[in-house]
C-alpha cells in the first residue's frame, strides 16, 4: 500500500496550470482551494501570467523556492511527464494528475500514462489519476478540485472511480445534509487506487464510514487486504457496477459454468467485511444509517405505525430480509393493551392506529425499546386529518436520546403533509425513508456488520496448510501433459494428483488393451469402471464412453472393445489415449468440491451438492482460496442444501463433515501451489459415514 500519510496533512499546495480563465479547470481548482478555506500556502504555476487572484505566479515548481505538500496539475497531458520529472526531482511527494488525455482516449494515450507512472515510481511520488476531478478534505479544509460544489463537514469518505458520479452525488448532498470528511476522484487509477485510499481511510479519526463507488478492482489481493484491514474498523460500504454475466469467459467444468463474472466481486466482498449496495440510493441510504444512528447489536426489529397495511409490508421486508422480528414479554403486553385502544395491535407490529397522537407514539416507542428483546425500531407514520407529524418527530427524538445504543429508523410515508416531521427527524440524525423497505434494508446492512465483527474472533486463525504433500509429483504429472500439448488431464493423471495431496480418490489406471485392462481390474479389485481416456471428450457418457460394475475379467474384456468401437462410431476422428479401468466406490452422498480461477481475486473454492443435477439445482457456495481457514470452510458448507444431508436426514447418520473440511483445504492449498491449475471440478465426491472418495476428477491447466 501506498504511504500516504502525508497525502491530506498538506500545509502547501501547488497549482501546475492555474489559469485566469474562469473557462479553464486550472482556474476552476486554484479558485476552490481559496475559497475552500485552505490555511497553507498555495502556489499557482504558470509561465504566462504574473499574477492570479491576487497571489504571485511562478514560471515553475523550481521557482517557488520553498516546500511544496501537494502538486495538482491541470496541464496538457503531453506536459505532464515533464511536470512530475521537476517535482520528483524537488522532493515533492504528492500529486493529483486532473490532465486528461491518457489510456481513456485510445493506445497513444496508453503509453503516455505508462511513461507517466514510471516517472511517479522512480521519485517516489504517490500520484492520482490522471483524468481525475481531484480530492476534497472537509476537515483541513480544503477543496483540491473542479467540483462546483463542496461538500458539508461530516464522517463520511466517497471514493468514485466515476468522476461524473462523484460531483452529481456532491450536488445531491446539499438538499440532503449529508456530510462526508474525505472524497477522491480516482480517475484512471494508474498508480493509486481504491484499496490504498481504503486502507489510508481505515486510519481517519475523522472518518466513520467508509463509501466507494467501483467500475473494476486494480489489484485484487491488495484490494482483499486493505477492505479486510478496513472493515475491521468501520464500515466499507461499496456500490460495484458492470454486474452481468455478458464479460463471463466460456467455462468448460461445472464449477466454471456456476462462476459468473461477478461471483468473485460478490464472493471478496463477503469474505473481506465489505457490505455491497445494488445501486447508489442503497450506498447513501446506508452510508445515512451508519452515520447517524448506533450499530444494532441484534437482528430483532420493533415496528410501531399508524396504519395496518404498512406494518404488514414491513413485517414482510423484516422476514425476507433475513431479519427476525422481536417477542416483547408479558409485561409489555399488558402495559400496551391497558394503555391503547382496545382496537389497537399490541403485538409487534404495533399498531396505535389512524387517530394516534405523538403521546401514544412516544409510550409504545418507548416500551418497546424498553424491552431487551428488542434490538432496533421503525416507526411508520401515514398522513392522517388527526396526524401531527412535526409533534410526533419530536416525541420520536425524545425516546431516541433515552436509548441511544438502539438505533431508530423511520417511514413518514407521503408528501407535503409529512414533510415537516421527516425533516424534523432527518436534523436530529435519525434516517427518514418515504417507504418501510429502505429502513429494513438499512437495518440488515448494519445487523451484518454487527455479524462480521463477532465473526473475526471465529475467523481469526491461521489459514489451512499441510506438509504431507508431494509438490514435485505433480510439477512432473503437469510437465508430461504441457509436453503432450494438453490442457486437459487425464483420469489416471488426475488421481495421481489428488494422491499426491493427500485427496481420497477412487483407484484409477491407464489401459491400452483388452488384456491390460483385465490385469488392471485383477489389482484394482472388483466391481470396476471403464472409460474412454480423451481430453477431447468431455461428457463420455453421451459417447458410450463409459461402463459401470462390471465385475468379471470377461466383462472387463468385452468392456474395452465395446467402448472402442462405441467411441469409433460417434467420434471416428478421436483417437483414445486408451481406457482407464476405475475401482468402482460404493454410493455415499453425492457432491461437488471445485474451483475456478478468477482473474482478480485468484482461486474460488466451490462446494455443493454434485452428480448429474449440479448446474440444475445450482446448491453451490462459494469461498476464495486465498486465507481460508477451517472456520470459513465450515461456513462453507454450512450454507448449503448439502449440508442438511450431510448431518443427516430421515433417518440416515450423519457422514464424514471432518474429512469433507480436510479435502476442501486440500484442494485450496493445490490450486494455490499452482496457479497453472485454471479449473477444477471433483464430481462426483462420494461422502460417508466415515471418509470420502473422488470418483471423477477433471482438471484444466493452461
Amino acid at each position: 500500500m501506498a504511504d500516504l500519510k502525508n497525502f491530506f496533512k498538506v500545509k502547501s499546495v501547488a497549482v501546475v496550470g492555474a489559469s485566469q480563465s474562469p473557462e479553464k479547470i486550472g482556474n476552476a481548482v486554484f479558485k476552490n482551494i481559496i475559497s475552500s478555506g485552505f490555511k497553507g500556502d498555495i502556489y499557482p504555476i504558470n509561465p504566462k501570467v504574473e499574477e492570479i487572484e491576487g497571489l504571485t505566479c511562478y514560471q515553475s515548481l523550481s521557482k517557488v523556492g520553498k516546500p511544496v505538500d501537494l502538486a495538482v496539475v491541470a496541464v496538457p497531458a503531453k506536459h505532464c511527464i515533464g511536470v512530475v520529472e521537476e517535482a520528483g526531482s524537488l522532493g515533492i511527494k504528492n500529486m493529483v494528475i486532473l490532465s486528461a488525455g491518457f489510456k481513456e482516449i485510445g493506445s497513444q494515450g496508453m503509453e503516455l500514462e505508462k511513461q507517466l507512472v514510471e516517472k511517479a515510481n522512480n521519485y517516489g511520488i504517490n500520484m492520482l489519476g490522471p483524468n481525475c476531478v481531484g480530492i476534497m478534505d472537509s476537515i483541513i479544509p480544503i477543496n483540491a478540485s473542479f467540483s462546483a460544489v463542496f461538500p458539508k463537514k461530516g464522517d463520511i469518505a466517497f471514493i468514485s472511480q466515476s468522476g461524473a458520479m462523484l460531483v452529481s452525488v456532491l450536488d445531491w448532498s446539499l438538499d440532503t445534509g449529508l456530510g462526508f470528511s474525505r472524497v477522491i476522484s480516482l480517475g484512471n487509477k494508474a498508480q493509486m487506487n481504491e484499496a490504498d485510499f481504503i486502507d489510508a481511510i481505515a486510519d481517519d479519526p475523522n472518518t466513520s464510514v467508509i463509501l466507494a463507488y467501483i467500475e473494476d478492482v486494480a489489484n485484487g489481493q491488495k484490494f482483499l487486504d486493505a477492505t479486510k484491514r478496513a472493515s475491521l474498523k468501520k464500515p466499507v460500504i461499496i456500490f460495484k457496477s458492470g454486474t452481468s454475466q455478458a464479460g463471463a469467459q466460456a467455462a468448460s467444468s461445472h464449477t466454471g459454468a456456476l462462476a459468473g463474472s461477478d461471483l468473485a466481486y460478490e464472493t471478496a466482498f463477503e469474505q473481506s467485511g465489505i457490505i455491497r449496495a445494488r445501486s447508489i440510493t442503497e450506498l447513501f441510504d446506508l452510508a445515512t444509517a451508519f452515520s447517524y444512528q448506533p450499530v444494532p447489536q441484534g437482528s430483532r426489529v420493533a415496528v410501531i405505525t399508524n396504519a395496518g397495511g404498512p406494518g404488514i409490508i414491513t413485517t414482510d421486508a423484516i422476514e425476507n430480509h433475513g431479519l427476525n422480528m422481536a417477542r416483547f414479554s408479558k409485561k409489555t403486553v399488558e402495559d400496551l393493551r391497558n394503555n391503547l385502544p382496545a382496537e389497537a395491535n399490541i403485538y409487534n407490529p404495533i399498531d396505535v392506529l389512524g387517530d394516534a397522537n405523538q403521546d401514544r407514539f412516544e409510550f409504545a416507542l418507548n416500551k418497546a425499546l424498553s424491552e431487551s428483546s428488542v434490538d432496533c425500531a421503525v416507526v411508520l407514520v401515514c398522513p392522517t386529518a388527526i396526524t401531527n407529524p412535526s409533534a410526533i418527530a419530536e416525541a420520536i427524538i425524545s425516546v431516541n436520546k433515552k436509548y441511544p445504543n438502539k438505533p431508530i429508523f423511520t417511514s413518514f410515508m407521503g408528501g407535503p403533509s409529512v414533510e415537516n416531521g421527516a425533516k424534523v427527524v432527518t436534523k436530529a440524525g435519525i434516517p427518514n425513508f418515504p417507504f418501510p423497505e429502505p429502513a429494513i434494508y438499512c437495518i440488515k446492512g448494519m445487523v451484518k456488520y454487527a455479524q462480521t465483527q463477532a465473526d473475526n474472533e471465529i475467523y481469526d486463525e491461521q489459514p489451512v496448510n499441510f506438509t504431507d504433500i508431494d509438490t514435485k509429483a505433480v510439477k512432473a504429472i503437469f510437465y508430461d501433459v504441457f509436453r503432450d500439448k494438453r490442457r486437459v488431464l487425464l483420469g489416471s493423471e488426475t488421481y495421481e494428483v489428488a494422491k499426491a495431496y493427500g485427496i481420497p480418490a477412487a483407484p484409477i489406471k491407464m489401459a491400452n488393451s483388452a488384456e491390460e485392462a483385465m490385469k488392471l481390474a485383477n489389482e484394482i479389485g472388483y466391481p470396476v469402471v471403464l472409460k474412454v481416456a480423451s481430453p477431447k471428450i468431455l461428457h463420455k457418457t453421451d459417447v458410450g464412453g463409459v461402463l459401470l460394475g462390471l465385475d468379471t475379467p470377461e466383462k472387463v474384456r468385452e468392456g474395452y472393445i465395446q467402448i472402442m468401437e462405441s467411441v469409433q462410431r460417434y467420434l471416428p476422428q478421436v483417437l483414445p489415449y486408451g481406457i482407464e479401468v476405475q475401482k468402482m466406490m460404493p454410493e455415499g452422498t453425492e457432491l461437488i468440491i471445485g474451483m475456478s480461477r478468477d482473474v482478480q481475486f485468484g482461486p474460488m473454492i466451490a462446494f455443493g451438492l454434485g452428480g448429474i443435477y449440479v448446474n440444475l439445482l445450482k446448491d453451490v457456495s462459494f469461498r476464495l482460496a486465498k486465507d481460508l481457514t477451517t472456520a470459513k470452510i465450515n461456513s462453507l458448507i454450512g450454507e448449503t442444501k448439502a449440508y442438511t444431508l450431510l448431518k443427516g436426514y430421515r433417518g440416515k447418520k450423519p457422514s464424514d463433515i471432518g474429512a469433507l473440511v480436510d479435502v476442501i483445504g486440500r484442494v485450496a492449498k493445490m490450486v494455490l501451489d499452482f496457479p497453472e491449475i485454471t479449473e477444477m471440478d471433483i464430481n462426483p465426491v462420494f461422502a460417508y459415514e466415515e471418509g470420502l472418495s473422488a470418483l471423477d476428477i477433471k482438471i484444466t491447466i493452461s
